[in-house]
């Protein structure tokens, strides 16, 4: 029976993790802003498909590698350009593998890979010095890998875990797991590892990543790092607070 239960419990946490929705290859982006559409190739033979976003501002600030959430495909956060563009970056995101367009299956290796092709992309265009890493919710994994391993001008995380173990145990209220968890995605290791400056948000009201998950990236964090807890925050409507915006712009304009 332990035989059984181990792979079927893989299944449901890969469930749980990768909420995709797809996209037919000839659907066509609708947004209130100009934008590109890319396919990179990956050496395995996926597709990885990417919006980008220019600013408006005549004069360019940098560029933002922005990795989404778990649910949904690039119609849904694409919309996330505008704290972006109107502060002078050009707003770039891939959607991962079995999401939108983009082929393949998701999992926790091929997002480190397939997010480290896109940034040795995007580094085509911009210098490292002018590339912002940001990661939300799940794509806080990919940006925390990348923010280990590779050159950027800051590290920025929104609504982040600790790891994989510790979000679950938040949830279930346990120190410890009657299970091994399927994936890992240790956001704590990354942090410990990176030398880049890291802006964090939180929301004391996340349903999602609860709080106490969040909060514990805050002993992995360097002298000029900076965790920013929203009370009454939740999953999905920190942007809507001024607090946000107003250590975002901050942190942008570094």
């Amino acid at each position: 029976m332990q035989g059984f239960f181990k792979p079927f419990t893989a299944f449901l946490q890969k469930k749980a993790l990768f909420r995709p929705v797809t996209l037919a290859e000839d659907y066509v982006f609708s947004f209130d802003a100009p934008f590109e559409e890319h396919f990179l190739n990956t050496p395995d033979g996926a597709r990885i498909n990417v919006l980008r976003f220019p600013t408006t501002w005549a004069t360019r600030r940098g560029a933002v590698l922005y990795f989404h959430g778990n649910r949904g495909s690039l119609q849904r956060w694409g919309a996330m350009h505008a704290d972006f563009t109107s502060r002078g970056f050009d707003f770039i995101a891939p959607d991962y593998r079995g999401y939108g367009k983009s082929t393949g299956e998701p999992n926790e290796r091929t997002l480190y890979e397939d997010g480290r092709l896109v940034y040795d992309w995007v580094r085509q265009d911009y210098p490292a010095h002018h590339l912002i890493l940001y990661g939300r919710s799940l794509g806080t994994g990919v940006a925390c890998f990348l923010g280990a391993h590779v050159r950027a001008k800051m590290l920025i995380l929104e609504t982040p875990f600790d790891n994989i173990g510790g979000l679950l145990a938040s949830y279930l209220r346990r120190t410890e797991l009657p299970f091994r968890p399927a994936f890992f995605f240790p956001n704590d290791r990354h942090l410990r590892q990176t030398t880049l400056p890291a802006l964090l948000f939180h929301g004391t009201a996340d349903r999602v990543v609860p709080y106490a998950s969040a909060a514990r990236l805050q002993t992995c964090l360097k002298p000029g790092d900076e965790f920013v807890t929203i009370p009454g925050g939740t999953h999905g409507n920190l942007r809507e607070y001024e607090m946000y915006q107003e250590k975002l712009g901050k942190w942008l304009g570094k």
